[in-house]
């Protein structure tokens, strides 16, 4: 695969020192952890700005300073965004810095990006200028051509963004039917039923879900206070309220786990050694616990922990639920967004399919 080289001013790039953030790039760094509610874009916009003043150093031999140039940013994309060529695809970005670049684990693979982690990767630049209050190179009209036209190139080329396959009321019962009688059993079951009937909770949420969050109304259900979100980090909104139901059968398994377990405080979910009860889960392991009752149940593709609130809005969908109750249990902020979960497992059974007869 041909890698263009047109902009090398040396057959060697410096060596890269990614553990070492310039100092400007640290400090962005500081203000958006400091405004940042979410664990995951903390995480996020971390690793992007190290990735910025990595590549920075490597391509310009010296530290990232805000604000940068606006041809900085078109370089940027150009350097990792593929586009054809006779020879197939190439990009900018000089072979032995995208070496060094995975080799210091700042990129996963040689190659271009993803045009969607270029486009993260260019928000995050913007947001550290936004917060600085400098000139923002990142809205400059050539950048923003740029990034329009790739964004139609990929369309053009059928890249789409990938969507977790949807686990609906089916799959979920058949991913239920895999979870033994064991303590891990018992948790798995619970979690499922948790996540899905919550309101298809974020694996995040998930992981973050606390028993002093949790009451019990009735003989088989719970209510469950989202204090913590992705979409409630901007206070709570009309349209939806932090209380979550949790009813029948799903309460019935987190009544069962949490009795066999002994809980009484602390994470609902837990890590587990045999009958060893350790700390509360992480996010990665909520997705890792989805895909390994996945695999158990013999299902194919593509699952992971947003499976479950994908699959939350389809099967509302399917049942005819309305709009607004679904979004009061999601917390969605728009219309859009809610629309956009509905996957393609639930096509046939879109009522509208059959206007014109059977």
């Amino acid at each position: 695969m041909k890698n263009g080289l047109a902009h090398l001013t040396s057959e060697r790039p410096p060596a890269l020192q990614p553990e070492h953030l310039a100092a400007c790039a640290a400090e962005a760094v500081r203000e958006i952890l400091a405004e940042a509610a979410s664990a995951n874009t903390t995480r996020s916009y971390a690793a992007a700005l190290r990735y910025w003043a990595a590549w920075f150093q490597g391509r310009y031999g010296q530290p990232i300073t805000l604000p940068v140039p606006p041809t900085t940013v078109v370089q940027f994309v150009v350097d990792h965004l593929a586009r054809k060529s006779k020879a197939g695809p190439i990009w900018e970005l000089p072979s032995a810095l995208d070496t060094s670049l995975v080799a210091g684990g700042l990129k996963q693979r040689v190659g271009p990006l993803k045009l969607s982690t270029i486009v993260h990767r260019v928000a995050v630049l913007s947001a550290a200028h936004q917060l600085k209050k400098l000139a923002n190179p990142c809205e400059a009209p050539e950048v923003r051509q740029l990034l329009a036209k790739g964004r139609r190139a990929a369309h053009k080329r059928g890249e789409r963004p990938r969507k977790k396959t949807a686990i609906t009321l089916t799959e979920l019962e058949a991913l239920a039917t895999t979870c033994e009688d064991s303590l891990t059993g018992l948790r798995d079951r619970a979690l499922l039923y948790f996540a899905f009937a919550s309101g298809g909770r974020r694996r995040s949420e998930v992981a973050a879900a606390d028993l002093s969050d949790l009451r019990r109304i009735g003989a088989r259900g719970y209510v469950y206070r989202l204090e913590h979100g992705k979409t409630l980090q901007d206070g709570p909104k009309a349209t939806s309220t932090p209380d979550k139901p949790i009813l029948g059968v799903a309460a019935d398994a987190l009544a069962a786990w949490l009795e066999a377990a002994g809980l009484t405080e602390g994470p609902i979910f837990r890590r587990l050694w045999g009958t060893t009860i350790g700390p509360g889960l992480s996010s990665k392991s909520v997705a890792d616990i989805v895909q390994k009752r996945a695999r158990l149940a013999g299902l194919e593709g593509d699952f992971g922990g947003h499976s479950l609130r994908s699959g939350f809005v389809t099967e509302g969908a399917r049942q005819g639920v309305a709009l607004p109750a679904l979004m009061a249990m999601t917390d969605h902020r728009s219309v859009a967004s809610v629309v956009g979960y509905f996957q393609a497992g639930g096509i046939a059974d879109n009522p509208a399919a059959k206007l014109a007869g059977d």
